[in-house]
């Protein structure tokens, strides 16, 4: 009796072991498989995708975490430059620090500075001016970066850690020299440790200016959450701007934030301007309206000066949010409001040629973005998926110059995401199967919810290795990140290694 009782436990112990091998051994290898080493080029990431091609889908990943070796005629990254030569028209110099800031309403929170403040200061140039900007690492432990989020700039000038340049260690500089080719709204941030150092202060307001402003009051208005804290421009509460009756007033709304941001403007009626630095074609009046600008994305609003005695709220987010007051000094404000009802930008405005022809097409990616259990980087958790896989496995989108490209957005994970492409804006051709029907809607920050579907089209004009990531910057940390790389470019600099890069 004994001894059956023996064997049966014994069996029993054998099937167990066998059913703990079953599972544990695949979870190994995919664990095993997820693992990224601690420096390698973004290049040996991932799979390369043609946009139709026959190439194999995992050749980069094949060579090696090093990439594809160095061909006769490939241009690295370093020579696709701004010019190196020539008196700049706009110089600045930024310390970036690790210290205490103290807000513009008297705040102090920990975090970092560009020259003790946070907003760093706002930079202005005119289109066409040669912009240099040199940044010092005083004292950001971790080293920086600065990134000229929507200003389509040479692929060196982009500052992304590990890609473009090393991050900026403690104790040196980098120089950033670039033409500000596109009138428009646009900031500037890190991106080394991105998700960190962006929501704790490295950033900044970027506004071109074209040759002949309209006589208009202008305004600044970069939203941004410090530890809890939503500011506008760096202050809490109610910011007044004075404004005479009658006068046009163009609001720079920035989001700077991880999430999305509503504005609206109670007590007048107002006009979207532009939208990611590109002017809106036949913007028309609107009330009772709000108007969605993902994280990382602006919208100009125009406000004309109310009359004599009253002024006029641009509510920036909801009745607890911060605003601009705009009217005489002491005018009354209307009080803020419950958000009113989004402005559709697919059917706002007037249409407009493109100037060139997104039926014509040269390459077709497709970027859907899931959710689901697996390993990342040896990290178990429901991760975010790119066409199904998890990082590391995730597409390198592969152009050529000159190429037109469309690019379809699915979002079926759940959350959403504020879509950001770096180098390039591209027009929304459609959502959820609607064609677009206003004014040509031109981006480089798109809110894809749950649940929804964008095509948009680019043409590839900018040479170069570009992130195409989501903008909720520690989703990105988390793997929902992708590239867009031309044909014959590669990169000296790598992820993590001796400069410790770490782009998000």
């Amino acid at each position: 009796m004994n001894g059956s009782w023996t064997r049966r436990r014994s069996d029993r112990a054998v099937v167990a072991a066998l059913a703990s091998a079953a599972l544990l051994l695949p979870l190994g290898w995919f664990w095993g498989r997820s693992l990224v080493p601690d420096t390698y080029s973004v290049m040996g990431m991932g799979y390369v995708d043609h946009g139709g091609g026959s190439a194999a889908r995992h050749e980069a990943h094949a060579l090696g975490w090093d990439g594809p070796p160095a061909q006769p005629g490939n241009v690295p990254v370093t020579e696709l430059a701004g010019p190196a030569e020539g008196r700049p028209d706009v110089e600045v110099t930024l310390v970036a620090r690790q210290e205490t800031v103290t807000l513009a309403t008297g705040e102090t929170v920990e975090g970092f500075t560009l020259n003790h403040a946070s907003p760093g200061p706002a930079i202005r140039a005119e289109q066409g001016d040669l912009v240099q900007v040199t940044l010092i690492n005083e004292s950001v432990a971790r080293g920086t970066t600065l990134h000229w989020h929507g200003v389509d700039v040479p692929n060196a000038e982009d500052g992304v850690a590990g890609i473009t340049q090393d991050a900026v260690a403690l104790g040196d500089s980098h120089l950033y020299r670039f033409v500000a080719e596109d009138a428009g709204t646009y900031w500037y941030h890190s991106h080394q440790v991105s998700h960190v150092q962006v929501r704790d202060g490295l950033f900044g307001a970027l506004v071109v200016d074209p040759p002949s402003a309209p006589a208009e009051v202008d305004v600044v208005a970069a939203v941004h959450t410090y530890q809890g804290l939503r500011t506008v421009g760096g202050a809490t509460g109610e910011t007044r701007v004075d404004v005479e009756p009658g006068t046009p007033v163009r609001v720079r709304v920035v989001n700077t934030d991880d999430g999305p941001l509503d504005a609206q403007v109670v007590g007048a009626a107002f006009r979207v301007l532009a939208v990611d630095g590109r002017d809106v074609v036949g913007s028309a009046d609107v009330s009772d309206r709000s108007v969605r600008v993902p994280a990382g994305g602006r919208a100009d609003l125009g406000v004309v000066g109310p009359p004599a005695g009253s002024a006029v709220r641009v509510q920036l987010g909801d009745r607890a949010g911060p605003s601009l007051v705009l009217g005489r000094a002491g005018a009354g404000a209307p009080p803020a409001e419950e958000l009113h009802p989004r402005l559709d930008l697919l059917s706002y405005g007037s249409p407009a040629p493109l100037g060139f022809d997104p039926e014509t097409v040269d390459r077709r990616f497709e970027y859907s973005i899931g959710r689901r259990p697996g390993f990342v980087d040896g990290i178990p958790g429901l991760q975010w998926s790119i066409n199904g896989q998890l990082f590391p496995d995730v597409p390198m989108f592969v152009v050529e110059e000159g190429d037109v490209v469309r690019m379809t957005l699915e979002n079926h994970s759940g959350q959403l995401h504020p879509m950001h492409l770096h180098g390039h804006h591209a027009v929304v051709l459609s959502r959820n199967g609607v064609t677009a029907s206003g004014s040509p809607w031109w981006v480089d920050s798109l809110d894809v919810e749950s649940g929804e579907s964008y095509e948009v089209a680019f043409v590839a004009d900018n040479p170069g290795i570009w992130a195409d990531h989501c903008h909720k910057l520690p989703h990105a940390a988390e793997g929902l990140i992708a590239h867009v790389a031309y044909a014959g470019v590669s990169t000296p600099f790598r992820i993590g290694g001796p400069a410790g890069n770490e782009p998000d």
